[in-house]
């Protein structure tokens, strides 16, 4: 099944992202604002939904739209989500979700945090930046020697983690909340890994040239 990109109103760094993720061959659902996002990148959304308080732009000719009221308990980043789910995708990609508001990105973590609730896998993605969640597993970091990693426990007290191919690698050591010791490790090879065996962690990616 293909990717389910799903775009946020929040800003992106540059369209070259959705190159990066194929957004055209994807389906794409844009919510709200993400619809102009969308179409400055010239890909043509499948769904556009939201209550469309920021969106400047009107959905193309025969663009399926779902209106969503103002006064609603979900943001549209998670309607988008759960649109997305109920169509059967269970990759996702969310962009336009980690600039702007903080409250903004930490309800768009959350979001993540949800697709892994339904059995599904996400990432937040912009320019030189990803956001990861981890359950449980490993994760290979192929290609990104010279990258910045930070990592935290998320949604739990701690979690047990190892590293392999980091320049402060880790075997089976405990990262607790009250002390951020993941923050800024060096992703030493080109196939480095990040293994969870307790707990869940988020994972935070930046390349190196956007850190100088």
């Amino acid at each position: 099944m293909k990717q389910c990109i799903v775009v946020g109103s929040g800003p992106v760094k540059s369209l070259s992202v959705f190159e990066e993720y194929d957004a055209k061959n994807a389906f794409v659902i844009c919510a709200d604002g993400g619809l102009d996002t969308a179409l400055a990148a010239k890909v043509k959304p499948n769904v556009v939904i939201g209550d469309f308080d920021s969106a400047k732009s009107s959905p193309p000719a025969n663009t399926e739209t779902i209106r969503l009221l103002r006064e609603k308990d979900d943001t549209d980043m998670i309607s988008a989500v759960k649109e997305g789910l109920r169509r059967g995708y269970n990759d996702f990609v969310l962009l336009g979700a980690m600039g702007g508001r903080f409250d903004h990105m930490y309800a768009n973590i959350c979001t993540l945090q949800y697709i892994l609730s339904k059995g599904g896998r996400g990432l937040m993605a912009d320019k030189d930046e990803k956001i990861f969640l981890m359950p449980g597993g490993r994760l290979h970091l192929r290609g990104m020697r010279g990258n910045t990693a930070s990592v935290y426990p998320f949604g739990c007290a701690n979690a047990t983690v190892s590293y392999t191919g980091m320049k402060y690698p880790l075997n089976e050591e405990v990262l607790t909340i009250p002390e951020p010791r993941g923050t800024s490790n060096i992703i030493d090879s080109d196939d480095a890994t990040i293994t969870v065996l307790s707990g869940q962690i988020l994972i935070y990616v930046i390349n190196a040239d956007a850190v100088k």
